[in-house]
């Protein structure tokens, strides 16, 4: 008589993430629907400075565009996060409980460098520039966020993954982020020149420190 030995088929539940693309989508088409005009100077953000032109003003930050989008841009690079420590082999990219960690530590993460930024500025008697930098910031995260979510669909449904394709699409993405700071640079130069010590000073803080010691933490962590 042979022994049938049964093995339980376990299944990855991607019903979560699939809704989670879905709002997102549904987040872009009706900020599309409801600013037709600026969403598309928006998209051509790579392509033409019209955008930040037009839409300059530090008012900006706080509008419904901007932070319907920035939902967006959490979902978007929450996901991008949870494939690349899937990638490396340090998580799994169906875990929901790790997605809701990386959220609530990105939201955490950006508001309280948002208020830290205020709190600088305000001692630093440099509110307008700090304001102005942030919009630049957040409209070029933004953007990049939106080109990362339709790829983070992809790789999320993909079942393989190579570790060089992950590597070269951050590659990518670091440098527009860099060519994105510089831009911002270039088009506060003034007011940067004007202050350019507590610029240094704020460039050294908050932009380049919290950013060294997650990835110090990190590395320590997988030591």
């Amino acid at each position: 008589m042979i022994d049938h030995l049964l093995h339980p088929r376990i299944t990855e539940n991607k019903d979560w993430a699939t809704a989670l693309f879905v709002l997102a989508f549904a987040i872009i088409a009706f900020t599309k629907s409801v600013y037709e005009n600026r969403f598309e100077d928006f998209m051509n953000l790579i392509f033409s400075d019209k955008y930040s032109k037009v839409y300059r003003d530090s008012s900006n930050l706080n509008s419904s565009f901007t932070i319907s989008l920035f939902f967006v841009q959490v979902i978007s690079f929450a996901f991008f996060i949870q494939l690349s420590l899937s990638v490396l082999g340090n998580a799994s990219k169906t875990d929901w409980l790790l997605y809701i960690q990386i959220v609530t530590f990105l939201i955490f993460f950006i508001l309280a460098k948002y208020l830290i930024e205020k709190i600088i500025a305000t001692a630093f008697n440099i509110e307008e520039f700090v304001e102005q930098f942030n919009l630049q910031k957040v409209t070029y995260r933004t953007y990049i966020g939106l080109i990362i979510l339709p790829i983070s669909v992809i790789l999320f449904y993909y079942d393989t993954i190579s570790r060089n394709i992950l590597l070269i699409i951050m590659l990518i993405f670091l440098i527009f982020n860099v060519l994105a700071y510089l831009i911002s640079i270039k088009n506060y130069q003034n007011l940067i020149f004007g202050k350019l010590f507590y610029f240094i000073l704020y460039l050294c803080t908050l932009e380049i420190a919290p950013y060294f010691f997650m990835y110090y933490w990190y590395t320590k962590r997988g030591a």
